[in-house]
């Protein structure tokens, strides 16, 4: 092989090694994203059974230069699915998220962290099942698992909707029909 070839082939190893030369941080207001970043998750639901299970593969990734989050999930490979995007709105001074569904439907929360915790809260006020809000709160637990709460504001009060435990995985794809 002669030298010219060589040097094309190892070059690009020394422009994407160095560590240095690619910028992968967060935006300061994503930080606390960063334990997130790059894993993937699979949970099932607590109405899962062998004959018919009801799992969910989540997968959290930075995008458009570290200035916003993406969350993506796949509900029994793609019966149900949507991508959540998490960005820092400077108007308001706090993190805002729009989730987009495979159903069609697009939702706007707002996003904190407290305590570890990641909480979301959705305002539904205009559906007609007497839900005005929704509250989701993320957090690690145990050896790296991840816990995802749901609670419903009816009559205002929380109450509790459901809750999954998810497990790391590595190579089980997210499916979209």
């Amino acid at each position: 092989m002669n030298t010219i070839f060589k040097l094309i082939l190892i070059f690009p190893i020394f422009i994407y090694s160095d560590n240095g030369s690619i910028n992968l941080e967060l935006s300061v207001h994503l930080k606390d994203f960063q334990p997130y970043i790059g894993k993937k998750f699979k949970g099932e639901f607590f109405n899962s059974t062998p004959d018919n299970p009801l799992y969910d593969i989540t997968s959290w990734e930075r995008i458009l230069n570290g200035k916003a989050i993406r969350i993506t999930h796949s509900v029994n490979n793609g019966e149900y699915g949507g991508e959540t995007i998490i960005m820092w709105d400077p108007n308001q001074d706090k993190l805002i998220s729009r989730y987009f569904t495979t159903a069609g439907t697009m939702s706007l929360a707002t996003m904190k962290f407290d305590n570890n915790r990641l909480i979301s809260i959705e305002d539904v006020s205009n559906n007609q099942n007497g839900i005005k809000k929704i509250k989701t709160i993320i957090q690690f637990i145990d050896d790296g698992k991840l816990m995802h709460r749901v609670k419903y504001q009816i009559n205002n009060i929380w109450q509790d909707a459901h809750e999954i435990i998810y497990y790391k995985i590595q190579n089980e794809p997210i499916i979209f029909k």
